[in-house]
């Protein structure tokens, strides 16, 4: 398996500066990473080093907390986009979920799916913040919703991925839906359980150590 062509080799820290970031691209583009993925404000540093390269720029959109406004979430997902995303991995509003206010799920994801365009947009659900029918939930409004992927975790809130969550995701969805494991990832074998279960990509701060 080539793992490293799954990999989204990421760098979400606060405290990164553009030479952290410029190192990732070096190191996506030498090992050949499905992405760079960056807070939206490196997204033209990260397109300009990439440049001439298969890697794809990702940028995170309404993170890591997704308890902001839509129009706000939307807007950040344009801005990205302009500036050079290929991707945009964007966090629910997990409050409104967890209300049981499916309809502004769906909305706030399906807003910045259609800011996003053509760039494709990963769902970030969470997951050791919901229940599974929640997570069966999430999944199944992300796909109305237009998105292209479901993602387990920011990796900034109490848990990350696990073999289940993945498990139960891929059920969840049609097979048009792709599935990303994210957070506490540190591990190749982990790393091969999680796309042994489902996974089609994987989030890591280091995608350095799966190889």
């Amino acid at each position: 398996m080539d793992i490293a062509k799954k990999i989204d080799h990421t760098m979400l820290k606060p405290e990164a500066g553009k030479d952290v970031v410029v190192r990732y691209c070096q190191e996506a583009r030498e090992h050949g990473f499905a992405s760079v993925c960056v807070n939206s404000v490196y997204v033209p540093l990260v397109k300009k080093t990439l440049a001439g390269s298969d890697v794809k720029v990702c940028s995170v959109v309404g993170f890591p907390l997704g308890a902001m406004s839509t129009r706000a979430k939307a807007f950040e997902a344009k801005c990205a986009v302009e500036d050079g995303a290929d991707e945009i991995d964007m966090v629910l509003p997990i409050g409104a979920l967890k209300d049981g206010d499916f309809q502004a799920v769906e909305n706030d994801i399906r807003a910045v799916v259609e800011a996003s365009a053509p760039a494709l947009v990963k769902v970030i659900l969470e997951t050791c913040l919901l229940t599974k029918e929640e997570i069966k939930k999430a999944c199944r409004l992300s796909e109305q919703a237009g998105a292209a992927f479901v993602k387990t975790s920011t990796g900034f809130s109490t848990g990350g991925a696990t073999l289940e969550d993945i498990q139960l995701m891929k059920a969840s969805v049609s097979p048009k839906m792709q599935i990303k494991a994210s957070g506490g990832i540190r591990t190749k074998a982990f790393a091969e359980e999680l796309l042994e279960a489902g996974a089609d990509r994987i989030g890591a701060g280091n995608g350095m150590i799966l190889l």
